[in-house]
């Protein structure tokens, strides 16, 4: 007869999901357990689809340290013909050599050959019929993909795929709600769209740029690049009075507009409890985007006075990015400013009020400035 110790003897071996990590750790980890099974998958990997501007960026991988062969890189779908046929198929794709694309000329292609991988298994991800990216297993060696094995394999990719959705889910549902109250802002203060797309890309381009020195991760940076437009939420808790204001504010009247880094904490802490998302990976960089992105690094900023590195690493960045398209906007008050004068304005800003590195990220990539300018235009200048 079985005994009541007896009940409890199995380990659930995915028990570690349950647990609050960021994607990329239960990532790794479902990596590990799979190569009890398939020993001869050597990475996963996660590339998210950007649907304005209909590119391919990766996400997140399973490989520690500097094995992986894609990060912080991006690339339009239209240049990989392959992966397009993923999609136009609806079916995944399997390649037992990678030799077929040795004569290939995408970047992509020539870095994960260069990293040894000698095949792939890549499953198309959706949700609710949308294309939301791909899922890559890879391998180091050549033909170890049975049909066997792939059954197995389909299995775990789609619980991968469950969690990268479940991921997206609860990160557009904080943003939906946190942009409700952001767009009551939005038309208080005149803002534009444009202005939130421009300022989005930026913060994205310039933590992109400083990955390898600061060590953002691809996961960290789509989480930037999505936040950094909610920096002003907390102007919701400012009378119109001030926030509308043509002229320059008072003494009085700064001092109530300086609370509204502290008022947007608020907001996004009373979303996060509503909708159970406390312990969401990475939601600290909507807190401190939202917290410290008027902090300056020498410390004369608000609302806490905070010095250099003490200020997160995403508010300074979406500082410098908000500053940029600020000065280089049409406002009611001003005409924009040229980008020459607006980087000379950063470069004087450097160090005092914002983060040096960041201003310097954003002006070594003129060019990708000028794409952005170009695709997210504001719609009375077009």
């Amino acid at each position: 007869m079985q005994q009541e110790e007896d009940l409890f003897t199995h380990q659930d071996t995915l028990a570690n999901l349950h647990e609050n990590m960021p994607l990329t750790e239960k990532l790794r980890f479902l990596h590990q357990v799979m190569q009890q099974d398939f020993p001869f998958i050597d990475r996963l990997a996660i590339a998210l689809f950007d649907e304005k501007t209909e590119t391919l960026k990766t996400y997140t991988h399973s490989t520690e340290g500097n094995d992986s062969p894609m990060t912080t890189y991006d690339a339009p779908l239209s240049t990989a013909p392959s992966l397009r046929a993923i999609i136009e198929h609806r079916r995944p794709r399997l390649v037992q050599d990678l030799n077929i694309f040795s004569h290939g000329t995408h970047e992509h292609t020539k870095r994960v050959a260069a990293r040894g991988y000698k095949s792939s298994y890549t499953m198309p991800l959706y949700q609710s019929g949308t294309f939301i990216g791909f899922l890559f297993f890879n391998s180091h060696q050549e033909h170890p993909f049975t049909p066997k094995a792939l059954r197995q394999i389909d299995i775990c990719g789609h619980l991968i795929a469950l969690m990268v959705i479940n991921e997206l889910t609860a990160i557009r549902t904080l943003l939906a709600a946190v942009r409700v109250a952001r767009n009551m802002t939005h038309y208080r203060d005149l803002e534009t769209g444009s202005h939130i797309d421009r300022t989005a890309h930026y913060a994205r381009l310039i933590a992109r740029e400083l990955s390898p020195s600061y060590h953002i991760t691809d996961e960290q940076i789509e989480h930037i690049f999505l936040f950094s437009p909610m920096h002003d939420v907390g102007k919701i808790g400012i009378p119109d009075s001030i926030l509308r204001k043509p002229s320059k504010l008072n003494a009085a009247e700064f001092d109530v507009m300086k609370t509204h880094p502290a008022k947007g904490r608020e907001i996004i802490d009373s979303v996060l409890e509503d909708f159970s998302l406390e312990t969401f990976g990475h939601v600290n960089i909507l807190r401190n985007i939202a917290e410290y992105h008027h902090e300056a690094v020498d410390g004369s900023g608000y609302p806490n006075g905070l010095k250099g590195d003490e200020i997160p690493i995403e508010a300074r960045i979406s500082a410098v990015a908000d500053v940029f398209d600020a000065l280089t906007s049409r406002r009611s008050y001003k005409a924009p400013w040229s980008n020459e004068n607006a980087f000379a304005m950063l470069r004087q800003m450097s160090n005092s009020k914002l983060d040096r590195d960041c201003v310097e990220a954003l002006i070594d990539n003129v060019d990708k400035v000028l794409e952005i300018q170009q695709r997210f235009r504001d719609n009375d200048l077009i």
